[in-house]
């Protein structure tokens, strides 16, 4: 991007603005700019008074200042093509079933503009997924997180996006992922209900909320317990909000292990670095994989299933605190 292509904003602050935040001041100035977009351009280092940066939306204003704000023309929000190799599981002329890696955003969104799963979809389908769901989430009708491995379905036709939205609408679409948690959840099988929504303490989390949020349900069911430290289990989604699982298996206090958002570290004295506490508190991600995906062909009605196995750092973790366990290695 080159300089020309910036457009600089100026704004003096009012006498009667004195203390307010920058972030306000200058969305109330510039009205085609959301103050979301004004934040952005803050921490991007785009705002500057007296010849220094500012970096924080929060900081307050003083009356007289002029305050300098570098907009950037808004970046072109197609997803393009990349050769991006792609774990297919199936594949036909209405969809593509996918093994999604941990660490793959699934579409371009602020942060992640490229290298993302559409971008790979594109590539691969040749064009096909053109229209359907957006131009930055062609095919889209649902998505795990970046950290998130497993099975995913993305759709080819528009009659495809329809008939998979209204299975997932309809919750006939079955999901179920493995997770490894932190202690063994009581009982063994049951189910976690509560309304998910913004967290009203810190936004950028979801919670179990009271007020607003969206209906959800996840069943659970224990696979294997870890003494009593760890465990892997089973969660079958009957709805789907974002961060469901993560954000229900940690409100009855068990979150997924390597869940830097909704998860503490662990406490306890490390006796190795083989031992469980070890092995809990050193997983680089959330252990979280979507392990089986089974819906109707939107064409046919045929009812497909798919299942992925544990992803290699997972079974190595599963291994890991399976053998801690005979061992009894668990402070």
């Amino acid at each position: 991007m080159t300089e020309t292509a910036v457009v600089h904003h100026e704004v003096r602050v009012a006498a009667e603005e004195a203390g307010e935040r920058v972030d306000k001041v200058l969305a109330r100035a510039l009205p085609r700019l959301s103050r979301a977009r004004v934040q952005a351009l803050i921490k991007a280092g785009g705002l500057s008074t007296g010849g220094a940066t500012i970096e924080d939306p929060s900081h307050r204003v003083k009356p007289g200042h002029v305050y300098r704000l570098a907009c950037p023309p808004a970046e072109d929000p197609v997803a393009r093509p990349e050769a991006i190799p792609l774990a297919i599981r199936y594949e036909d002329d209405d969809l593509i079933i996918v093994d999604k890696p941990a660490g793959l955003v699934v579409h371009p969104a602020p942060g992640n503009p490229t290298g993302t799963l559409v971008n790979a979809l594109i590539a691969h389908c040749g064009g096909r997924l053109a229209g359907v769901g957006g131009v930055r989430r062609p095919g889209i009708v649902h998505r795990l997180d970046k950290d998130t491995s497993g099975l995913m379905v993305a759709v080819k036709t528009d009659a495809a996006h329809h008939a998979l939205a209204r299975q997932f609408a309809a919750r006939s679409i079955e999901r179920v992922y493995l997770a490894v948690v932190r202690g063994v959840p009581v009982p063994a099988a049951g189910e976690v209900r509560g309304a998910v929504g913004r967290d009203p303490r810190n936004r950028k989390r979801m919670a179990v909320v009271t007020v607003g949020g969206k209906p959800a349900l996840t069943h659970y069911r224990v696979v294997r317990a870890f003494n009593r430290r760890a465990a892997l289990v089973a969660c079958r989604l009957a709805t789907g909000r974002t961060h469901q699982i993560r954000v229900h298996m940690a409100s009855i206090g068990h979150p997924v292990v390597g869940d830097r958002l909704y998860a503490r570290a662990p406490r306890g004295v490390m006796k190795s670095p083989h031992s469980a506490g070890t092995l809990l508190g050193m997983f680089g991600r959330q252990a979280l994989h979507a392990q089986s995906l089974g819906f109707d062909h939107p064409s046919t009605g045929q009812r497909l299933f798919f299942e992925s196995p544990l992803p290699s750092d997972m079974a190595a973790l599963v291994a890991a605190l399976d053998r801690a366990a005979r061992e009894k290695d668990y402070k």
